[in-house]
């Protein structure tokens, strides 16, 4: 019997393959997936806006997990130039998508991040999107927030969008809390908002009326994910 512990990439891939390739939950035309997307966009654009970055065109940015590319279709809306944009996706359905969504311009590179080539104080944002709380090894996490925080430039920092909270009836993931994202980054400085309405909640009341949604979301406690960016001091 081999007792090697599996690397925690190949173990992502194995939990990633379990999951509905189409799921109608994550869809943008279910509300209950368009309506809190809507709210992190708009939660996003008031960040960049209060950090002065209003003209994005010299700025850079990499995601960690960029999946089919849909969040860096939004930076591209938010006006990224795409050949200042990069994807790293682990897996190769996943890349294959992003590769089609995008222009050619954006990079989108297969494999590991932790083997990925990228420059030391290159990017002014890294990016990641509830890829932490499917990465079940501690050594893992940090070694991936080691690595995005040296890609970050002095004055740039990390955008942070996870839950915070277990799922008990998914044991693929686990919440981030933020005491867990102090500690992967503790050189930043951390400013938080907490977002989205719990999604069985988001699609119980959508179902009823869309509208719904921001009703129940103008109660913090049913809000399970953090948008975070950890800033990097110049």
């Amino acid at each position: 019997m081999n007792d090697t512990p599996r690397p925690e990439a190949d173990a992502v891939r194995e939990r990633y393959a379990r999951r509905a390739a189409a799921d109608w939950r994550y869809h943008r035309l279910n509300p209950s997936a368009l309506w809190p997307a809507q709210e992190r966009e708009r939660a996003i654009a008031r960040l960049l806006r209060e950090r002065g970055w209003i003209d994005l065109t010299e700025r850079r940015l990499i995601e960690v997990g960029c999946g089919a590319g849909g969040n860096l279709i939004e930076m591209l809306r938010f006006g990224f130039l795409p050949q200042h944009l990069r994807g790293l996706e682990l897996l190769e359905a996943r890349q294959a998508q992003a590769r089609a969504n995008l222009p050619a311009a954006v990079d989108v590179t297969l494999g590991d991040a932790l083997q990925a080539d990228v420059a030391p104080a290159s990017q002014d944002v890294v990016l990641q999107s509830t890829v932490f709380s499917s990465l079940l090894d501690d050594a893992f996490q940090q070694r991936l927030a080691d690595a995005m925080w040296r890609w970050v430039k002095p004055g740039g920092g990390v955008l942070w969008y996870d839950f915070t909270i277990d799922n008990p009836r998914n044991p693929d993931v686990r919440g981030v809390p933020l005491e867990r994202v102090r500690a992967l980054f503790p050189h930043g400085a951390l400013q938080t908002r907490r977002v989205t309405l719990a999604p069985p909640i988001a699609r119980a009341v959508t179902r009823v009326h869309p509208a719904l949604y921001t009703l129940f979301n103008l109660l913090p406690p049913l809000r399970t994910h953090v948008l975070a960016w950890i800033a990097k001091p110049r």
